[in-house]
């Protein structure tokens, strides 16, 4: 038996919502086009859709019980009018809402059954006492009617198992079938990696067991992409213990699964991953800790750095590093700003590269501690640069609303062509924003992409109020399925 990690208790469940301090899955790429490969298209009409949790919503009278919505693309975008609402008390979702349960703090969409359809794996911190399991990951099928409760299952687990730590999707034995890596075991040394595709009552094909932990440390992070191009994605672990980064592992996918035998990396705060100079190796986005100091992260100006791929994985001597001090990059690097405290990747203005979304949510506006900012870094033929990066907060022209201290605006971020134009569309979270009386409601940005980049013209917001979901306390806009980092200081 390996080292034992202990349950999340209630209390710290909490705290970990007050700062957002969780770790989230990142999306995936694919070597061969260099774009995320991931539809996320639940009701399969073309458009992607918008999954978005709001894990601090109180439901049924219970705190932090969680709620998810899926808000579905359109060419006008997404909006109140498209928009499903989801808790564990709505019909057929496995169990009911709870405090601290905080449904949605972390989720993944992916094809798990082959149907064709994006399904949301939502993982929950409720707990089952029959068999003392600690967590639930809980399926919702897509559907052409769109994502319900009807159907919904729980994952499997065994006994004493804690559950959907650091859920993560790939396809790691490149079958065309989603696979899910996650906590599902007692002894946690080790995850589970889950072959699809998955039955609709929740089994995978096949499971693997796999030792990720050879000290008392936890993983903060993780990674897919095809990162050494052999056409199968691999998995990539970072580590952390108490306050200092511990490196991160490359645990290559083959024919037979993942490879038990993993490369060293270096550490990372957050990741994205696409081909950003369309040579055919993907490459890996990360937001580095200030001084491998994992506390330092709140105060960090913020730094991104990039390991462009190779045949051998991602390249530890082709790298590049950018700040908000490096040339074109709009802003200046300061305290607090963390910069590239999310990212994300697609490509925005349709010329074939992508191009790289960076959250700076602690961008002081003016005079607006921690309103929150979006830079936008475009690819090309060299890799990413400041040339032609953009900048966006609710003080530009045409977003909607008001830059306010508190906000966090770009505290959540995917790329994802939600108006199906075949330009992919920024959509950003404030999960700070108060709503008139609402304390920290949150709230949810699209700015459509066009030929030239991102643009706040025919800007879209939409928040819980608009939608008729609990909204007080909710931080709706934390987390929109895939982003990935060690997550936003909520003042």
């Amino acid at each position: 038996m390996g080292i034992r990690r202990p349950a999340i208790s209630t209390a710290v469940a909490a705290a970990l919502i007050g700062s957002l301090g969780v770790p989230i899955v990142a999306g995936t790429a694919s070597a061969k086009d260099g774009a995320v490969t991931v539809r996320e298209d639940f009701d399969g009409d073309g458009y992607q859709d918008v999954a978005v949790a709001a894990p601090g919503a109180k439901v049924g009278g219970h705190a932090q019980a969680g709620h998810v919505t899926i808000s579905y693309g359109s060419a006008s975008g997404p909006g109140p009018a498209r928009t499903t609402v989801i808790t564990q008390d709505t019909p057929g979702v496995p169990g009911t809402s709870g405090d601290n349960q905080v449904f949605g703090y972390a989720m993944i969409s992916r094809d798990l059954d082959g149907d064709g359809l994006t399904d949301l794996a939502v993982v929950a911190r409720d707990y089952r006492p029959e068999n003392n399991v600690n967590g639930s990951v809980i399926v919702l099928w897509g559907r052409e009617s769109g994502i319900s409760g009807l159907g919904a299952v729980r994952v499997g687990a065994p006994s004493d198992a804690q559950v959907g730590d650091d859920i993560t999707a790939g396809d790691f034995d490149g079958d065309g079938n989603a696979d899910l890596f996650m906590g599902n075991g007692e002894d946690y040394d080790y995850h589970a990696v889950l072959y699809g595709p998955f039955a609709r009552g929740g089994t995978p094909a096949r499971e693997q067991q796999v030792k990720v932990y050879s000290t008392d440390n936890s993983i903060n992070s993780t990674a897919t992409g095809d990162f050494n191009g052999d056409g199968i994605e691999d998995l990539a672990t970072f580590y952390v213990y108490e306050n200092h980064a511990e490196g991160g592992k490359l645990w290559l996918g083959t024919e037979a699964g993942l490879s038990t035998a993993p490369q060293p990396l270096s550490s990372a705060a957050g990741t994205a991953v696409a081909d950003f100079d369309q040579d055919g190796n993907t490459d890996l986005a990360t937001r580095i800790f200030p001084g491998g100091d994992t506390e330092g992260t709140e105060e960090d100006p913020g730094t991104v750095k990039i390991y462009y791929g190779s045949p051998a994985g991602p390249s530890q001597t082709r790298t590049q590093t950018i700040t908000q001090n490096t040339a074109g990059v709009p802003g200046v690097s300061e305290k607090g700003d963390q910069f590239g405290g999310r990212l994300s990747t697609g490509d925005v203005n349709g010329d074939g590269y992508p191009d790289l979304a960076a959250g700076v949510p602690g961008e002081a506006i003016g005079s607006k501690a921690k309103a929150g900012a979006v830079v936008l870094l475009k690819g090309g033929k060299d890799g990413l640069s400041g040339k032609g990066a953009q900048a966006f907060h609710q003080d530009t022209a045409g977003v909607p609303g008001v830059a306010e201290s508190g906000d966090v605006f770009g505290g959540s971020l995917r790329v994802l062509d939600v108006t199906g134009e075949g330009k992919a569309d920024l959509v950003a979270g404030a999960p700070g924003e108060n709503l008139d009386a609402v304390v920290n409601g949150g709230a949810v940005w699209m700015l459509r992409g066009t030929a030239s980049g991102a643009t706040a013209s025919r800007a879209v917001a939409y928040n819980p109020v608009d939608i008729g979901a609990p909204a007080g306390q909710a931080l709706f806009g934390s987390n929109l399925s895939g982003d990935n980092g060690p997550g936003t200081v909520i003042p």
